[in-house]
């Protein structure tokens, strides 16, 4: 129980920091164009924790699904 509650302090802390990260590197997409997947994936990676790292992936694909709308 103690864990779910840990994983959900850590989200609602870590939220807004994911998010603003994810806006930053979707901002760079029209400027590098073909060469902006293989960049983000490798950015995603140095992030950590894995659970930030996913945070940020998820936010990320939030704004790519709107991007396409």
């Amino acid at each position: 129980m103690s864990a779910a509650l840990s994983r959900a302090d850590f989200h609602s802390q870590n939220l807004d920091t994911a998010r603003a990260q994810a806006r930053r590197l979707f901002a760079a997409k029209a400027e590098m164009q073909g060469a902006w997947l293989s960049w983000v994936a490798s950015q995603i990676y140095t992030l950590r924790p894995a659970a930030y790292a996913s945070m940020v992936r998820r936010e990320l694909q939030s704004l790519q699904e709107k991007s396409e709308t």
